[in-house]
């Protein structure tokens, strides 16, 4: 999975809107253009597209676990430079607040079934002996659990 489209997909499953966007991805330094969002937000094959770094999608979560879990005391943490697919899915399930139980839930909802201890090897420093890498399967499914949960629920809240 690129950057983008986890971006995109998340931007989607949460329903944010343009202005929040541009919040979600800008820091105290720097501010994310309408423009930029939109050029991410493209389909690879456009021309205007613009693959989104890692640092600029460290941010955007980054700022999302402060959204969904209030400002934390001290200075803002600052983003990787480098992140992989442990980094992400650790960024997602401390931002909404997700268990274990929870995880194993949504990953489920997905038809991808694993155990307690394969899901905590993802969560494990890269040199522990247990520690397994998060390929793009699982993230991708993870993802697609999140929208089954937390997507489907945006909109029946705005029926109501």
């Amino acid at each position: 999975m690129t950057n983008n489209d986890i971006l995109r997909r998340l931007r989607y499953i949460f329903d944010i809107s343009d202005q929040k966007m541009m919040q979600l991805c800008s820091a105290e330094n720097s501010k994310a253009t309408r423009a930029q969002i939109s050029n991410w937000m493209k389909p690879d094959s456009d021309d205007e597209y613009k693959s989104l770094p890692d640092n600029q999608l460290a941010l955007f979560l980054n700022n999302f676990i402060e959204l969904k879990r209030g400002k934390k005391d001290g200075p803002k943490p600052e983003p990787e430079s480098r992140l992989n697919n442990n980094l992400i899915l650790m960024k997602l399930k401390i931002a909404l607040n997700l268990q274990a139980d929870d995880v194993l839930n949504i990953m489920e909802s997905a038809d991808f079934v694993m155990s307690k201890h394969e899901l905590s090897a993802f969560f494990r420093r890269p040199g522990h002996k247990h520690y397994r890498v998060c390929k793009d399967q699982i993230l991708r499914r993870f993802i697609e659990g999140l929208g089954k949960r937390y997507h489907d629920n945006v909109w029946q809240k705005k029926e109501d």
